[in-house]
This record gives C-alpha cells, sequence and structure tokens, in this order.
C-alpha cells in the first residue's frame, strides 16, 4: 500500500503517484492487476477522494494505468516512449523547426545547435 509522510514538502497526490509508481517499477503491482478502487483508497488513507481521483488521472495520462468504465483501474505496466508532456514539447519543437527553416536558417545551424544541447559554450 502506498504510505504518505505529512512532513513531506511534496503534495499528496504526488506522493500517491510516486506510491504507485515505485509498486509497478518494483513488480509489487503488476500488469493487469486491479487498482484499489477511490473510496477505498481514500477511505484507507483518510484522505479526500478528490486528491485519489487526481492522482489515478494522471497515472492514466502517464500510460501507468487504465480506467475501465464501470470495472475500476488496472495496471498498464511502465509505459514506453514519451509521456505527454514530451510529446507537446516535441510538437512545438517541429512546429518552431519549420518556422526557422522558412526564415532562412539552414538545416546545417539546426543540426549544430541541438548537437550543443542548449550550451552556448559548447
Amino acid at each position: 500500500m502506498v504510505h504518505l509522510d505529512y512532513r513531506d514538502a511534496r503534495p499528496i497526490y504526488s506522493q500517491i503517484i510516486d506510491g504507485f509508481r515505485e509498486q509497478i517499477v518494483t513488480g509489487v503491482l503488476q500488469q493487469g492487476d486491479r487498482m484499489p478502487s477511490v473510496r477505498e483508497l481514500a477511505t484507507e488513507l483518510t484522505i479526500n477522494p478528490n486528491t485519489i481521483q487526481r492522482a489515478y488521472r494522471e497515472l492514466e495520462m502517464q500510460g501507468w494505468i487504465a480506467s475501465v468504465p464501470g470495472k475500476g483501474s488496472f495496471v498498464c505496466g511502465i509505459p514506453s516512449g514519451p509521456g505527454p508532456e514530451a510529446l507537446a514539447l516535441l510538437e512545438n519543437f517541429d512546429k518552431i523547426t519549420a518556422t526557422l527553416l522558412n526564415l532562412g536558417t539552414s538545416r546545417q545551424e539546426l543540426v549544430d545547435r541541438i548537437l550543443k544541447g542548449g550550451n552556448d559554450n559548447a
């Protein structure tokens, strides 16, 4: 089960997310395992169900769990590939790259910048 530390500076929902991710990575929770219901977990941890719902929603967006209406939430396993935040950044990168190319920046200039990794001193 997830353990909360009320002295921890992280929000409760974030601690819940980290706790479940750790359980999935270490094999305590396996792919296909049913997650505790929002009400069960809220009662067990004596916290607001909205906090649990927020953690589950974030875990689902990150690909760690999946919700099945009327059945509950289930472990998907360790997500592979870039998460939603990385995908959004890559989409922005594509748009900016296209704009720079249209403005006359050479492909080699872009490659050089990528290889520098944003370090102006490299």
